[in-house]
């Protein structure tokens, strides 16, 4: 059953720049994924250091797969210094 993955994070001041750049390497990864559908960011309006990525998989078999991954490790290993705290997950599924 295909799923929908709300990633959000919050970027430490002074990092947005460099935030930008690590944000694009990990969804590029992402995009070369199998079952990786297609993802958009978004920014919280009035707060431009809040972001929000939605993604859509094939199913939560294949988004287990990528967020488990080395590679999405080592770009999380980058990103993550970047990040006021932990980013915060939550995976959605369609609404009957």
């Amino acid at each position: 059953m295909m799923i929908y993955v709300l990633i959000e994070r919050e970027i430490a001041a002074e990092m947005q720049s460099s935030y930008e750049e690590a944000a694009r390497r990990v969804l590029t990864c992402a995009y070369r994924t199998v079952g990786f559908i297609e993802g958009q960011t978004y920014i919280e309006k009035g707060n431009p250091l809040r972001r929000f990525t939605l993604s859509k998989w094939q199913s939560e078999l294949h988004w287990q797969h990528w967020y488990t991954s080395e590679e999405r490790r080592a770009q999380m290993a980058q990103l993550a210094p970047l990040l006021v705290g932990e980013e915060r997950i939550t995976i959605l599924e369609t609404a009957a």
